[in-house]
């Protein structure tokens, strides 16, 4: 082997493992842009839960104190800091699981005036946060996987992100809204 074709190898290598680190870097990113989307998603099916709920809780539809458990619940998620975020959140789902499952609540509130609507918008709301936390779990978890790469923490592929975080709250939907 003449000492060009040893030149000619090493750049080879050379260059293919610079477009697979490259590669790896890029996957990284995405990952971390498609965690962020997640992470906007879910925020945006939390904000929206709540509204409905405060919404349900002003309707005048309820009794004072079934409006008063859930505007209480659901102004305690809002006002939440990040560190009792999943809390407040797993509460409002007990204080929905609560009022919902109530007997007969469903039929009542179709009744009313407005109430179907209200019911359709609450488990469209529900189902959301339920498929919004799944995906932002699953979103978590690949990125995880993926940082967590010989590759990625010995080039510190990730930068000076964050390692993310798992959002676990109790979205178990109301018995009466089940309908997976």
């Amino acid at each position: 082997m003449t000492s060009t074709m040893i030149v000619l190898i090493v750049a080879i290598v050379v260059v293919l493992t610079a477009v697979y680190i490259s590669w790896r870097a890029g996957r990284l990113d995405r990952l971390h842009i498609r965690l962020e989307l997640a992470r906007e998603a879910l925020e945006a099916a939390l904000v929206r839960r709540r509204a409905v709920v405060l919404e349900l809780a002003g309707s005048r539809l309820l009794d004072p104190a079934t409006s008063l458990v859930l505007a209480a619940a659901a102004h305690e998620a809002r006002m939440a800091g990040p560190d009792e975020r999943e809390h407040a959140e797993s509460d409002l789902s007990g204080a929905l699981r609560a009022v919902v499952d109530q007997e007969r609540f469903r039929e009542k509130l179709a009744e009313s005036p407005g109430g179907q609507d209200l019911l359709e918008e609450l488990d469209a709301a529900v189902a959301k946060v339920v498929y919004s936390r799944r995906f932002y779990n699953n979103a978590v978890a690949v990125t995880r996987t993926a940082q967590r790469r010989w590759l990625a923490r010995t080039l510190r592929l990730a930068g000076h992100t964050a390692y993310p975080r798992f959002f676990e709250i109790d979205d178990n939907p109301p018995a009466a809204m089940a309908t997976e």
